[in-house]
């Protein structure tokens, strides 16, 4: 006789570390587009202006492993940059096929003139919580990031992009 399938009820969804997760994920994605719609960029965007900006020269696949993005996704993120004047691409002088990715004025002017807005959305982010539980949340987040970074479809791998950074061009 076939056992009765075990009932899951909405709270267990609800409460599953897992649900939480993704909706603050779109929570957060939500604010940061409020904060940011003047500046038409996404937060995986952002991101990658800040590490091109943070390291010029840097090619896609060291950039992916930078800011732990997909690599095959990231390639529309770089074209939406370049189409938007914020980057561009220039041949590796070692290998040509490589394209070595590099902030334009406009790039460098949108990321200052976007920070206000990146500093106003974290912070409606943590808003509701008292400023002691923030700052406990952002260490037990961090925490949890690094010590499950390799479960990640792309675990974050800066250390090991960056050092090999000059040594591609």
């Amino acid at each position: 006789m076939p056992s009765k399938p075990a009932t899951v009820t909405m709270d267990a969804v609800y409460t599953a570390p897992g649900y939480l997760f993704r909706r603050m994920q779109q929570i957060a994605v939500a604010i940061f587009m409020e904060e940011c719609r003047e500046h038409d960029l996404t937060p995986v965007q952002f991101a990658a202006l800040v590490a091109i900006q943070t390291h010029p020269g840097i090619d896609a696949t060291r950039l992916s492993a930078v800011i732990a993005f997909d690599r095959s996704t990231l390639g529309n993120v770089i074209e939406r940059l370049e189409t938007k004047g914020y980057v561009e691409r220039k041949p590796s002088s070692g290998d040509k096929r490589i394209k070595l990715l590099y902030q334009t004025r406009s790039g460098a002017a949108l990321l200052r003139d976007i920070m206000p807005s990146v500093d106003r959305a974290q912070s409606r982010m943590l808003q509701p919580l008292k400023p002691a539980d923030r700052k406990t949340l952002m260490a037990l987040l961090t925490q949890l990031v690094d010590l499950n970074n390799e479960a990640s479809r792309v675990p974050l791998r800066a250390e090991d992009a960056l050092e090999h950074l000059g040594k591609s061009n």
